[in-house]
């Protein structure tokens, strides 16, 4: 026997009884039956009447969710419905009632023709216009201010006895426009304002009551022309002024015309002059007329020019300072033609905002 073959025979010796235990598993394989005890932990086939009643709970609460949510729903869809009608009814309202005031609007400015320039915005509504009549030239300025804060009066120097143009009055406070307002007096080198002057609701130098041919004419806190003659000062007090200048005469009052002093119909007869008045709508109109000189025999006479407002509508209407005093200024630049050749410095001018 060679060395292999006793080799092999050796190997063979010692597998011989694994090979006999995996017949005997394959001949007779043995029964396994494993014993647990699993009763234990099986659950109970029925819910307990406490969870029942639980989800019988969520159960109705669902439903009553679900309810609610399409209550809700169809509330908000009225809500919806509800605000879109009343947001047209308001804008339908507005509409109407804006009507007869742009009817009346539209009236003024057919007499007064087409504006050869106009400013626009949230606080004022300005509008040129060239006055040519037969005898005399010059610009009507017709006014709206949606905010009463869009006009006020500027004193010149912030201290009395100072003077300035409207030009420089509109520069120095960002004006849009501007005219000159009352009148004045002279002394020792300086120009005080004539008579009653407020501004910010007070007395510049105190209330001075009527007399002669003057008058008082300024802002209400509501943005209405004010004006007329005064005995005592609760009676201005009343109109609650807000600012306001003194002149002579008073053209127009209350839709009437008013008699022009003799003095002031020949003294001078013709002249630059500047009016404010106001609409019953308590739209502003401005008259700034031109003339060569202040010798009487350029510009109009008071007479004509309360003839035209009348005619135009104009329910109140002041002459304020006229002559080489005369001046309006809108957007930076001097409209009228001042009889001086140049702008004449006064104490007190009347402003627009935008």
């Amino acid at each position: 026997m060679t060395r292999v073959q006793h080799v092999n025979r050796f190997f063979l010796i010692l597998a011989a009884p694994a090979i006999g235990l995996l017949l005997c598993l394959l001949l007779f394989p043995p029964q396994l039956d494993l014993q647990l005890d699993t009763q234990a932990y099986k659950s109970e086939s029925r819910v307990s009447v406490s969870s029942a009643k639980l989800l019988q709970d969520l159960d109705t609460a669902e439903i009553s969710a679900k309810s609610t949510s399409d209550s809700l729903q169809q509330t908000l869809n009225l809500y919806n419905q509800t605000t879109q009608t009343m947001s047209s009814i308001v804008q339908k309202a507005s509409i109407q009632a804006s009507r007869p005031e742009n009817i009346y609007d539209k009236r003024i400015r057919s007499k007064l023709g087409l504006p050869i320039e106009t400013v626009d915005s949230d606080k004022i509504r300005v509008e040129l216009f060239r006055v040519n009549a037969v005898t005399y030239k010059g610009y009507a300025m017709k006014v709206k201010l949606k905010d009463p804060s869009a006009m006020r009066m500027s004193l010149a120097g912030e201290t009395l006895g100072s003077s300035e143009t409207t030009l420089k009055a509109v520069q120095r406070h960002g004006a849009i426009a501007g005219i000159n307002a009352g009148g004045f007096a002279d002394q020792d080198g300086k120009r005080y304002p004539l008579s009653t002057t407020m501004m910010d609701g007070q007395y510049l130098t105190g209330f001075q009551s009527s007399f002669k041919d003057l008058y008082f004419v300024g802002l209400n806190g509501s943005g209405k022309l004010i004006g007329g003659k005064f005995d005592r000062q609760d009676q201005l007090d009343k109109l609650r002024p807000q600012f306001g200048a003194s002149f002579v005469p008073i053209l127009l009052k209350d839709g009437k015309k008013t008699a022009i002093p003799a003095k002031w119909k020949a003294s001078p007869k013709r002249a630059p002059r500047t009016i404010i008045g106001s609409y019953k709508d308590d739209q502003l109109i401005i008259f700034v007329i031109d003339g060569y000189n202040e010798g009487g025999g350029s510009g109009a006479t008071l007479e004509e020019i309360q003839g035209q407002l009348y005619k135009i509508g104009v329910i109140n209407a002041y002459n304020l300072d006229g002559g080489g005093s005369s001046s309006l200024v809108m957007n930076g630049r001097v409209v009228n033609h001042p009889s001086d050749g140049t702008l004449r410095p006064v104490p007190t001018n009347f402003l627009f905002f935008k």
